[in-house]
This record gives C-alpha cells, structure tokens and sequence, in this order.
C-alpha cells in the first residue's frame, strides 16, 4: 500500500508539491459547532466533504472509556469529533500526509485544549506509526479514499482485524456511485460470519459498521 506516495500533488501522498495556503473552515457536527485550520494539499480543504459529514452524524461512539482510530485523519474532523462525544476514550489518528497530521495536532489543540494528552495525532501510512505499540482498537473509523483504487481498501479488511479488540468495530462511508452495493456484497460474501450492518445511507453515501 505504499504506493500511495507516489503521486506527490494528491492530498494521500506524503509531501503534497501544492502551494501552501491556510484556511479556516467552522462546521456544526452533531450539535457542536467546531472550528479546524485546513491547508492545501489536504483532502477537501476548504470545507468538510459530504461524506465525511454524513459519516460524522451517522458513526455509532462508544458511550464507555474506549481506545479509538481516525485512520486516514486528513485534518482531523472525524478523531477531533469523536474525542469530543467521548472524552473518556483515547483517540489516535493517522495519516501519511504531513501537511494533514500538522493541521490534525493544530485543530487538536483548538477544539479539544483539555484532551491533547488523550487524543494524538501521527504520521504515517496505515498502521506503520502504531505497529510497535501493540495497540487494540475498540472501534477504527474512516472515509477511505477511493479514488486511488479500490482493491487498496479491499486489502485493507483482512489487515483490520489484527487491529480490532473483541467486539471491536470497523466503521467507515462508501459513496453509492464508488461501489457502496459492490463493498456491501462484498463483505457478506468473503466474511460471511461476519455481521455487517448499514448504519444509514444518506445523500448518496452508505455508513458501514463490521467486525463486532
């Protein structure tokens, strides 16, 4: 999966060769008005994309203490929402765009100042920055980017597991139109012992929740 470095002016490469603008963008999600720092070079910058929304209204949040991943963070909107609705968890979030994890720790900072020990940003691609930590996961959470291909996400379910508590789950938005019914089909037949459950599909996009 590490090829998604090689195209440097995409927002999944780790050095984005965009002129560096900064923004500011406030957004109400699930009732809580929020405020992020964006740059150039990261994922829907210069406001939150649909999907991602529809995901954040949508995202089942454990109501116990639990150890929590934003995997694939962009600037933060999903991690920093979830440490928000859940302040007795740890959260970590991930992603191999520095320009994003630079935005993530700032936007850390901005909206939850009193939970930067528990909720922490890193570097990396994938599980890389987490691999010496034998660290379990409660629930990972993404909006994975398809547009690099699907058979990367597809991979990504059999490397999931090993990352998942018991009960532990995998959430993540499926864009109908980028193969939402094809993921859905998917899982049920290579992981039939599996329940998956669609959380909501709005707006053209399908909430998943598996592996618990």
């Amino acid at each position: 999966m590490d090829n998604m470095e090689d195209k440097k002016s995409h927002y999944y490469s780790k050095f984005p060769d965009v002129d560096v603008k900064i923004h500011t963008i406030a957004e109400s999600l699930r009732r809580h008005l929020y405020i992020f720092k964006t740059i150039t070079g990261v994922f829907s910058f210069n406001k939150i994309d649909l999907g991602t929304k529809v995901f954040i209204e949508n995202m089942h949040i454990p109501k116990e203490a639990s150890v929590l991943l934003d995997l694939g963070c962009g600037y933060g909107p999903i991690g920093i929402v979830l440490g928000y609705e859940s302040p007795q968890s740890s959260v970590h979030l991930i992603d191999i765009n520095k320009r994003a994890i630079w935005c993530a720790k700032q936007n850390i900072k901005l909206n939850l100042p009193d939970q930067t020990k528990d909720v922490i940003a890193l570097s990396g691609n994938y599980f890389k920055p987490i691999k010496s930590r034998n660290l379990k996961f409660d629930g990972i959470y993404m909006n994975p980017p398809l547009r690099q291909g699907r058979k990367n996400f597809l991979d990504l379910f059999y490397r999931i597991q090993n990352y998942l508590k018991k009960n532990g789950s995998f959430q993540f938005v499926i864009r109908k139109k980028m193969g939402a019914p094809y993921i859905s089909k998917y899982l049920a037949e290579t992981f039939p012992n599996e329940r998956v459950e669609i959380l909501c599909k709005r707006s053209g996009y399908w909430v998943f929740k598996c592996f618990h």
